[in-house]
């Protein structure tokens, strides 16, 4: 392929509108998670709950537009305007749950068309990066942080949010805060929304926007098909592993128990508390 059509082919990818086979990909794939979440018993709750059922299904689906103008003090309910979108989800979430036979669940779950529904879904994720992103400098143009933070919620905002869905479905895990254990995907569109915004606020990136962005498609969707055919869960693992045991005390810590030994706490396993004064 010659440079101007790849060019042309990632101009048309930029201009894509995400209604409606993107935002069925998005909605089938949450509602997905939630059933799974569920586990064995996905089917008695859904029965008896069907409205608490329904609004965390929802709170994911929109997580991330939720979170975003959460954060930028903007209408928290503003993602649930368009008419269209909440009906398409609304759907999606009662063939996923309540279709006779488990027929829904079924097809979505059907690997071939989950394939098509995760590479649906990657390119939804760097399109709500990239608004996130452009968004942000919209109301705060130098504040790089904010960018990159809400580029990142409104590319995973259902991990942000899965605290308050489950706490929707009555359940508190508090554990499962995201900042404690980051996903793949977490870390993928914290990454995206560094690229887009050393590309729009800096020189650093000679290479046209559109390109770009398409490149940070091509990321998305190519480690989305690798963990799904492939397994390969997270490939940033080996890097954090080596910036964690050089910068973060890991080397140290090695070095302080080879020559000195564990510290008592840790033999004992129990934490040491302070001396009264």
């Amino acid at each position: 392929m010659d440079p101007e059509s790849f060019l042309d082919l990632a101009n048309q990818v930029t201009k894509l509108k995400m209604y409606p086979y993107f935002d069925l990909a998005h909605a089938a794939l949450c509602c997905l998670a939630v059933k799974e979440d569920l586990s064995v018993g996905s089917q008695p709750f859904s029965r008896k709950h069907p409205l608490s059922l329904w609004a965390s299904s929802m709170l994911v689906i929109f997580s991330g537009g939720i979170l975003a103008n959460l954060l930028l003090g903007e209408p928290v309910l503003a993602p649930l305007k368009a008419n269209n979108q909440l009906l398409l989800s609304t759907v999606v979430w009662y063939l996923v749950f309540y279709s006779p036979f488990d027929v829904g669940f079924k097809f979505f779950k059907f690997l071939p068309v989950k394939i098509v529904c995760s590479a649906l879904k990657e390119v939804y994720r760097a399109k709500k990066v990239h608004d996130g992103v452009t968004h942000a400098a919209k109301l705060f143009p130098n504040a790089y942080v904010i960018m990159i933070a809400v580029g990142a919620i409104k590319g995973n905002g259902a991990g942000f949010i899965k605290v308050g869905e489950r706490l929707f479905r009555g359940v508190w895990t508090p554990t499962a805060m995201e900042f404690l254990v980051p996903n793949f995907s977490t870390k993928a569109s914290m990454l995206a929304a560094l690229v887009f915004v050393v590309d729009k606020k800096t020189d650093l990136i000679s290479a046209p926007h559109a390109l770009v962005y398409f490149g940070i498609v091509l990321f998305f969707v190519y480690f989305k098909l690798s963990s799904l055919l492939l397994g390969i869960t997270d490939p940033f693992v080996p890097f954090e592993n080596l910036f964690c045991a050089v910068f973060m005390g890991g080397l140290f810590d090695v070095i302080q128990e080879t020559f000195y030994g564990k510290p008592k706490t840790e033999e004992n396993g129990e934490v040491a508390k302070p001396k009264a004064e």
